[in-house]
């Protein structure tokens, strides 16, 4: 089931970048539209936000909220780790 598109396209545009790598987005909550879930279930995974992070409906900047979620996204510890592996595969082949 797909879910509800978010009514700001900065916003929106960074869950699609989320859910690109991997993050799950659930939408509903008491105060927040939804949350963001890392996919790693790793104990060195923290992401400086428990790896979980709120999306706000209609935040003072959208484009400032926007980046905010990729920069978590981006700066996940077990994804970089990931990435840095699979750059080194790349290149030895």
């Amino acid at each position: 089931m797909s879910r509800s598109v978010h009514p700001k396209k900065e916003i929106e545009q960074a869950l699609r970048h989320a859910e690109a790598h991997g993050w799950r987005v659930d939408v509903g909550g008491a105060h927040a539209w939804g949350k963001l879930y890392c996919p790693y279930k790793d104990d060195e995974c923290r992401c400086g936000e428990f790896c979980i992070t709120c999306v706000w409906r209609t935040p003072r900047s959208s484009g400032n909220h926007a980046n905010a979620l990729m920069r978590v996204v981006d700066n996940c510890t077990t994804h970089t780790r990931h990435r840095s592996v699979a750059r080194q595969v790349a290149h030895k082949e």
